[in-house]
């Protein structure tokens, strides 16, 4: 996914609680899913964030090309400007776009009980 072309929030807003345990039935639940999505979305963009800025490096760095390469600076910039990865996580749980599998419980405990 784009997370660069995301209509999320940049701030926090005040929801309302009721819109969270609609796809789980339990707003805890609700939380520990974007929570798992959110640490998704971080990662997906750190490693983009790092093959970017891997681009400008050069093996063999002095003082004064640390301080002057203004691309990896603006890069950084950029990725900083960009939604939080839980603002990303809500907007595509309200749109509907996070999907939820439970395992059921019911079936694990006959399981092991045979």
């Amino acid at each position: 996914m784009d997370y660069k072309k995301t209509k999320a929030d940049t701030t926090i807003q005040t929801r309302n609680l009721n819109d969270f345990d609609t796809l789980t039935g339990n707003i805890y639940e609700t939380v520990a899913l974007l929570s798992k999505r959110s640490d998704q979305i971080a990662a997906d963009l750190k490693k983009e964030l790092y093959k970017k800025i891997e681009e400008f490096s050069t093996n063999n760095d002095t003082l004064d090309e640390v301080f002057e390469n203004r691309e990896q600076i603006e890069i950084a910039k950029y990725y900083e400007q960009l939604p939080k990865p839980y603002l990303i996580a809500i907007k595509e749980y309200l749109d509907g776009k996070i999907t939820f599998k439970m395992a059921n419980s019911e079936n694990k405990d006959t399981e092991e009980s045979k």
